[in-house]
């Protein structure tokens, strides 16, 4: 993908503004990874679990009547998993510890998958 250094920046740089994230990842919504910044899971296994996690929550939020699928939050006792909508093909999935504070966690994520979004949009349009 044409811009995968620009998405690897983006996921380093909220990294950067989000201390407690352990990782991050871009995925193409049927699982594949497109850039990721994590060393603590194996990327491929959460792209894959994050796609079959999009089809339950999409087909929820239509069930529901709760509109285009935006995000989704895991709450485990050890952390945060998670994961938002970037454009029309991909997804941010974001791991974070359990002190992370999840309006700021929102909030970055929020902007970074808009960025995100607009970068692998453009990068599929022009291929």
């Amino acid at each position: 993908m044409a811009a995968e250094p620009e998405v690897l920046d983006e996921l380093r740089q909220l990294k950067a503004r989000v201390p407690q994230l352990t990782g991050a990842l871009a995925a193409s919504v049927d699982g594949l990874v497109l850039a990721q910044d994590t060393t603590a899971v194996e990327p491929e296994g959460v792209a894959a679990l994050t796609a079959a996690a999009l089809g339950v929550a999409v087909r929820l939020t239509d069930a529901t009547g709760r509109g285009a699928f935006r995000e989704l939050l895991v709450r485990g006792d050890d952390g945060y998993v998670a994961t938002y909508a970037a454009g029309s093909s991909a997804v941010l999935t974001l791991l974070a510890g359990p002190r992370v504070n999840v309006g700021r966690l929102h909030l970055e994520a929020r902007r970074a998958s808009v960025r995100i979004g607009a970068l692998v949009d453009s990068a599929r349009e022009n291929a």
